[in-house]
């Protein structure tokens, strides 16, 4: 008797063990089903064409890999923050680092802009919550494309926005003219925001954005076009580094350009919420600072505007964790922003 029992426990875990295979192979293939059917979709909307058959196949498996890493993200525990299938998802990481980034940090220390002290450092009169958007001071999100010309949407994101702060008109201006005529810059091969600051000082100002289009690559610079510029700096002043309070003290005022580590896995699919995943600081990309708040559960965030088209983030923007235990902030976000003065 001993030994029936034994074979009917043997058996039964036997057909249990059998059944778990058999659905897993029914749901496997379904499974791929729908990220094929998925992928075909995402094909469409993004309007993404291969060269061949064999170039689809690798990015198919790309594509698979990172839908899976986003739906097991977002099914995990709640961080705060979402992570979404977007136009980068039939890139590796690496891939995406080297066509969406473009910001270079400087090989030798420049002049800190104008020389003077830092002109927000005794501003005490902070509100809680800000939004350069709702005064007005920022124009609609842009997409940089396959140029890492992030260092110029910077800074011109910051210079529209105090051109509206002094002039009181919000004008688009021209981030091909950067990318083309600034030659202490590498255009689509990256650049500072500091040094085009100093060119735009030194010309006297940007043409709009109408003259001037953006055309996603470089060109050879159209001085004629440069001949009536629509908006121009005095100068600009670099934010004291490592120093959220001093970043604050500057947002407060103005639209900032921010320099942050914008390459991570996490950071590619960002969708929602307060970002708080883990970074370094080896920054790479640049944004806009154009606000800051704190959400209903209490979370200090500051609003970044990005230039990788509305359909990433928030519509463009990332809101990311503020005030955090790294002087460098999250991100390294307060390593090496900077403004320009009108």
């Amino acid at each position: 008797m001993a030994k029936q029992n034994k074979f009917s426990v043997l058996t039964s875990t036997t057909l249990l063990v059998i059944i778990v295979s058999i659905s897993e192979m029914l749901c496997s293939p379904l499974e791929e089903q729908q990220l094929l059917k998925q992928h075909e979709e995402w094909m469409a909307i993004h309007g993404r064409i291969y060269k061949d058959a064999i170039e689809k196949a690798k990015r198919l498996e790309i594509f698979k890999e990172n839908v899976k890493r986003i739906n097991a993200f977002n099914n995990g525990k709640d961080v705060g923050y979402k992570l979404a299938v977007n136009k980068f998802t039939d890139l590796t990481n690496e891939e995406f680092r080297a066509s969406s980034t473009g910001y270079k940090r400087p090989t030798r220390v420049l002049s800190s802009g104008d020389e003077k002290p830092f002109k927000y450092a005794n501003f005490t009169a902070i509100p809680a919550a800000l939004d350069w958007r709702t005064k007005k001071a920022v124009t609609p999100v842009k997409d940089q494309g396959d140029c890492g010309s992030c260092w110029a949407f910077s800074a011109v994101a910051a210079m529209e926005g105090i051109t509206m702060i002094k002039k009181g008109k919000l004008v688009p201006l021209s981030v091909q003219e950067l990318v083309d005529c600034d030659v202490d810059d590498n255009g689509c091969h990256g650049g500072l925001m500091d040094r085009a600051f100093k060119f735009i000082k030194s010309k006297g100002g940007l043409s709009t954005e109408a003259n001037y289009p953006y055309q996603a690559n470089n060109g050879t610079c159209n001085t004629a076009k440069m001949a009536n510029p629509a908006a121009s700096i005095t100068g600009y002043q670099d934010v004291p580094a490592n120093n959220e309070k001093a970043l604050l003290q500057a947002v407060a005022n103005q639209p900032v350009s921010v320099a942050i580590e914008g390459s991570g896995l996490n950071f590619q699919f960002y969708s929602s919420g307060v970002f708080s995943g883990s970074c370094g600081t080896s920054i790479d990309h640049a944004v806009t600072a154009v606000g800051y708040g704190k959400t209903s559960r209490g979370t200090k965030y500051w609003l970044l505007k990005n230039s990788w088209g509305t359909g990433w983030g928030e519509s463009g923007y990332m809101r990311i964790q503020r005030d955090v235990s790294s002087k460098a902030g999250l991100c390294g976000l307060a390593m090496e922003a900077s403004y320009p003065t009108a």
